[in-house]
């Protein structure tokens, strides 16, 4: 069991670094999206005129001083300032949307393994006789630095899955549905089809006042008038932080179920969807209700469920932080566009092997929401780098978010506890 656990500390600490990484971003760039119209500067053809030599000589200078002042932009933007997606991908480097099977496949194996040896390890332990005639303190004690480990490579695990829920595992699907099945359905008891159908809602409306999904967003000024039970779930929000992405499982506050079918994702779903959601649920429900069976209460709770509450844990804190920022906008119909949305997610810098070991999903996400369905996630350092490059040039670098949150469990804590769900109305662009 020692060589497992060093093993697995092994796999761990070098997975990321097998692969080839551009250097991280430093940069800790925030602001708010600027309402700036680009207007290229036009130069009119001279028209075909008798002119003297001198007259000639003239227009040619005042040619050659307009191209000169002119600004010149490597990006192309919309009337609101903000980059289109076409101009995008031409600076960006050419590999950048190259899907490679054996890559994702390589750390769709570390992940598998770190999760294996880590859960393996813990419930070794807790089935020990050793274990059993500690004290509950001792116990308690012993298996704490065992769940984070283990709910950290769930998590790592879980990213992996997520990828294959954007079908950037493999161009053949049947490989992103078996990995994502996998790693979601099986490793982190996550309905993959449920998940992989609200989730994309989420990218299509990223940062929409109503239409967004993954949470739901309330106006602060319009607190009073929120029915009982959201203003008791605010009451209690601190309380909840650590469940409530079970909660988002089973009760589907506000998306729906993704495990009892019910809610506004399933309203325009066809029977092939749901019955294949219906696999992906029946499978993460025979694994848990299997493990449980077989562990015990007690032994599932320590082994397998507070592994799962540290990677919940982890995805909605990334996922939250992701989201939320003081200058944070948000669209309605009249203004919403895929582009201004995704502009208004956040690239945060966890440290150098969190980003990496759960693969880029937290300083890459800006790029993940401009390119969802095209970029894996190992190509994401290099697409952002070249994205703020491309930025900066224009002069427009302020459109970019990064922040720096290396303390990131304070930062949810505080985030979570002052804001919850609430935007300000002068975050919301209604024209």
């Amino acid at each position: 069991m020692k060589f497992c656990a060093s093993l697995f500390l092994t796999l761990l600490a070098s997975a990321s670094s097998l692969v080839p990484h551009s250097n991280n971003l430093t940069k800790n760039k925030q602001g708010s999206v600027l309402n700036v119209v680009s207007i290229p500067i036009p130069i009119e053809p001279d028209q075909v005129v008798n002119v003297t030599p001198k007259e000639n000589t003239s227009r040619a200078v005042s040619r050659q001083e307009r191209n000169t002042n002119a600004p010149k932009q490597y990006l192309e933007y919309d009337k609101d300032g903000i980059p289109r997606l076409g101009s995008l991908m031409k600076i960006l480097p050419r590999d950048t949307f190259e899907v490679d099977t054996k890559t994702s496949l390589f750390y769709f194996g570390i992940d598998t393994v770190a999760c294996l040896v880590s859960l393996g390890l813990l419930n070794f332990v807790i089935a020990s006789s050793a274990y059993s005639n500690l004290a509950m303190w001792q116990q308690t004690l012993t298996v704490i630095p065992l769940q984070l480990l283990a709910g950290f490579a769930m998590w790592c695990q879980w990213c992996i899955g997520h990828d294959a829920g954007h079908s950037v595992i493999s161009k053949k699907n049947w490989i992103n549905h078996v990995v994502g099945e996998i790693s979601h359905s099986i490793f982190c008891l996550t309905p993959f089809v449920p998940w992989q159908l609200s989730h994309r809602q989420h990218h299509v409306n990223h940062n929409h006042l109503t239409k967004d999904y993954s949470h739901q967003w309330f106006i602060k000024e319009q607190r009073d008038d929120l029915v009982w039970w959201i203003k008791a779930s605010q009451a209690t929000r601190n309380v909840q932080l650590p469940f409530l992405y079970l909660v988002y499982l089973l009760v589907g506050v506000p998306d729906g179920g993704h495990v009892f079918f019910y809610g506004r994702l399933w309203e325009d779903k066809s029977t092939e969807t749901k019955l294949r959601a219906a696999v992906s649920a029946a499978i993460s429900c025979t694994t848990a209700f299997g493990l449980w069976a077989t562990m015990g209460t007690a032994n599932f709770a320590v082994g397998i469920f507070a592994p799962w509450l540290v990677m919940s844990f982890w995805l909605f804190m990334v996922t939250y932080l992701q989201h939320h920022s003081e200058d944070g906008k948000l669209y309605t119909d009249d203004t919403f566009t895929f582009t201004k949305g995704a502009f208004e997610t956040v690239d945060r810098n966890y440290g150098k092997w969190f980003n990496r070991m759960s693969h880029h999903m937290m300083d890459g996400h800006v790029m993940h929401h401009l390119f969802f369905e095209k970029i894996p996630h190992y190509k994401l350092e290099t697409a952002t780098k070249a994205l703020v490059d491309g930025l900066e040039k224009d002069g427009k670098g302020h459109i970019y978010k990064h922040i720096d949150t290396q303390d990131f469990t304070q930062e949810i804590i505080q985030q979570f506890n002052e804001n919850w769900f609430f935007v300000e109305e002068k975050q919301i662009v209604r024209e």
